[in-house]
């Protein structure tokens, strides 16, 4: 669904991507770890076209992307859920989740995905009208995941979606991704700090160390490899 090829990318003068390649197959979970700074975060802001490229190519269901803006690269089926959550805090949780599908004109569609999101996070439902500002952390979250899914995508770019919040929220709104990725068969591109639990749910992942990719493995072979851990993985 998802190939990026030698792609590298600068802020200013300062190099952050180095001929960054990896592969997201359709319908999986694919994983970018790594520490601060190793380019997590980069990646998935050129590839959904908040930055462009220095070089390489992006191919989003057989379209290249590189130079293509955000908003056009949301209608062709991808949605990012950036680090941090950026919701419209002075807006409702009802408001927050309608500006998801802006692009959208399927009311049907629209009031069908609303009930999934509500399904998904009960507590939204109950929070239709507050101040999406108001909400705890773990909501604001959940809020941020089910205004991505508003817009109905094939793809879903999840950035640090632990960030900030408790190990037990966090473990919740993980096990509903993996669901989300079960039942609606939407595949998703993850970045997290949290690389034990990212690998539960992922089937493949990244190591990314400086901007370049160390590493590229099953989950499985990650997790069992004790020189990984302990040299990129940091437990």
């Amino acid at each position: 669904m998802l190939r990026v090829t030698d792609v590298s990318a600068a802020y200013g003068p300062i190099l952050a991507l180095h001929n960054v390649s990896l592969e997201v197959p359709e319908g999986s979970i694919v994983t970018l770890l790594g520490a601060n700074g190793a380019g997590k975060s980069t990646t998935l802001r050129v590839v959904c076209g908040l930055m462009h490229p220095t070089s390489g190519t992006i191919e989003f269901n057989g379209h290249r992307i590189e130079r293509t803006a955000p908003e056009s690269i949301v209608a062709l089926g991808m949605s990012h859920v950036p680090e941090n959550r950026q919701l419209f805090a002075e807006l409702t949780v009802l408001e927050n989740l309608r500006l998801g599908a802006w692009g959208r004109r399927d009311r049907n569609g629209v009031k069908e995905d609303m009930e999934q999101v509500f399904q998904y996070f009960p507590i939204l439902n109950q929070r239709q009208k507050q101040v999406a500002g108001t909400l705890s952390g773990g909501e604001q979250q959940m809020l941020a995941i089910g205004r991505g899914l508003m817009a109905r995508p094939r793809l879903l770019l999840l950035d640090e979606p632990s960030l900030g919040l408790a190990p037990l929220v966090t473990r919740e709104i993980f096990q509903i991704i993996k669901t989300i990725n079960d039942r609606q068969k939407v595949t998703i591109l993850l970045v997290e700090q949290n690389a034990n639990l990212a690998m539960e749910i992922a089937q493949h992942g990244y190591v990314l160390e400086t901007g370049r990719v160390a590493l590229s493995d099953s989950c499985a072979n990650l997790q069992r490899s004790e020189a990984v851990r302990r040299s990129y993985l940091g437990y």
